[in-house]
């Protein structure tokens, strides 16, 4: 914590959280609008301008602001995205509301108690912060707070009642959430992406397709890869993965080409092989070295060497940037559980509970 901030409030509970309209949002919506807005052309001969007896024409300035315009549609994607899981938080967060208060009725009605009492023991219920408590947590995060332990012992007192709070509520919450039975049938937020016509492995009817979203020089990519080993191997028949780019060229200038690469590769049919050697020699990456992993691995020299240089495959990975950004993907790895987000190099146990609830999912009535 950056010095001159306030100690973090606290997080609130979904049921609990005001939802408004930031400026954030706003921006966003007038981006979505300006972005799906067509173009005004000074007239309909393609010139934008004259100067003299010489035309700028359209063709012209869409080339001088093609990266701007670009940069552009893709925050229209983003707040797109960010629109879309927003929406899906607030109905998530709203049933969840109702449903509490309706336990807290049958709570109330179970015991002869008010609801008010009901509410009033969960509270009382907390435990109190002891001037020890503070203590113990400023000097965990002091290098953090960076102001004195006078200033903000308050601040650092209510944060850690709420904390108390919290989860006194979510141990009353589940066990009356168990006494009564209760079952959420709101469907999780699913993002549809494109699957198919791209490299894949396992069976291609599997029950549960997950979308890889990745970049070549990306070191977090890298240790995800075992942890997606072990899924396809505790998984096999019933899980297909899917790779689809997303080089990050602001931090990582080498990504865009090495996906190229990887689809020249695919083309003679050795892209996971291709893409493993990728992930395994990130400090190798020019053109130069991408040529030498294709011969090494016994790729057609000449044919990828000719692949390569053409550039033909850029449009491809353009387009999987602007789909994983549609979908809500700003950094790597991110992966999609039949549409199910999931980001960052997340441990195994992440994968497994979406896939078995999945498999669930599909074997109700």
């Amino acid at each position: 914590m950056h010095a001159g901030t306030t100690v973090m409030s606290g997080r609130v509970p979904r049921w609990k959280r005001v939802h408004a309209w930031p400026t954030r949002v706003l921006l966003c919506a007038v981006l979505s609008l300006a972005a799906a807005a067509p173009l005004l052309w000074a007239d309909d001969a393609g010139a934008v301008a004259l100067i003299g007896d010489q035309e700028v024409s359209r063709d012209e300035l869409l080339a001088a602001a093609a990266s701007d315009l670009e940069a552009r549609e893709m925050e229209a994607l983003r707040c797109q995205a960010e629109a879309v899981r927003g929406r899906h938080d607030v109905l998530e967060a709203s049933l969840r509301q109702l449903v509490l208060e309706r336990l807290l009725a049958l709570e109330a009605a179970r015991t002869g108690a008010t609801v008010a009492a009901v509410e009033a023991d969960i509270q009382a219920a907390a435990a109190p912060v002891r001037d020890q408590d503070i203590e113990t947590f400023y000097d965990r995060n002091q290098d953090r707070i960076g102001r004195p332990l006078a200033e903000v012992a308050g601040q650092i007192r209510t944060f850690l009642e709420r904390q108390a709070l919290v989860r006194v509520r979510d141990e009353f919450f589940a066990i009356v959430e168990a006494r009564f039975g209760v079952e959420y049938l709101l469907d999780p937020l699913r993002f549809e992406v494109a699957a198919d016509g791209f490299a894949a492995r396992g069976e291609p009817d599997a029950a549960v397709t997950i979308i890889e979203f990745s970049d070549f020089e990306c070191p977090f990519c890298v240790r995800v890869q075992p942890t997606l080993e072990r899924v396809m191997e505790q998984y096999a028949g019933r899980v297909r993965l899917v790779y689809r780019h997303f080089p990050l060229t602001s931090i990582h200038p080498q990504a865009w080409k090495a996906a190229e690469a990887s689809l020249c590769a695919g083309e003679q049919d050795r892209f996971w092989e291709y893409h493993d050697v990728l992930f395994a020699e990130q400090h190798a990456m020019t053109v130069p070295d991408l040529k030498e992993k294709a011969r090494r691995i016994g790729l057609a020299g000449a044919e990828f060497d000719a692949c390569l240089d053409s550039g033909r495959h850029s449009e491809a990975v353009r387009n999987d940037l602007l789909a994983g950004t549609a979908a809500g993907v700003s950094g790597t790895p991110a992966f999609f559980v039949n549409g199910r987000f999931l980001s960052g190099a997340v441990p195994y146990d992440h994968f497994a509970e979406l896939i078995d609830d999945e498999v669930a999912r599909m074997e109700r009535p």
